[in-house]
């Protein structure tokens, strides 16, 4: 019997992961096995399409959970979610971040 990639079956919460450098991190976790939640804004058929290629390629829950990482609420019902896949979210990267349009000093 094969061994079972070492992060098989685990969930990991990426925000920020609909773009950028936290879709590439949410794509290697999906590929490692992981049970994946999705978290970001932007066009809501742009990230069911992530969400549904992600599911499909890896064969793993892809979820997204579209909260606002400002507001406290939003965060409770970020993790709530993501613990629900499988009773714990066993990875987490902090990935999300804001752009400003303001020119660094």
């Amino acid at each position: 019997m094969p061994e079972k990639p070492p992060l098989e079956d685990k969930t990991a919460l990426v925000t920020g992961s609909t773009a950028g450098l936290g879709r590439g991190i949410a794509r290697a976790l999906a590929k490692a096995g992981c049970h994946v939640v999705l978290n970001g804004f932007g066009d809501a058929a742009g990230i069911e399409e992530l969400r549904r290629e992600f599911s499909a390629l890896h064969g793993k829950e892809v979820v997204h959970h579209g909260a606002d990482l400002t507001r406290p609420e939003d965060i409770g019902a970020l993790m709530e979610r993501a613990a629900a896949i499988n009773g714990a979210v066993d990875i987490l990267v902090n990935n999300a971040g804001t752009q400003s349009p303001w020119p660094r000093l």
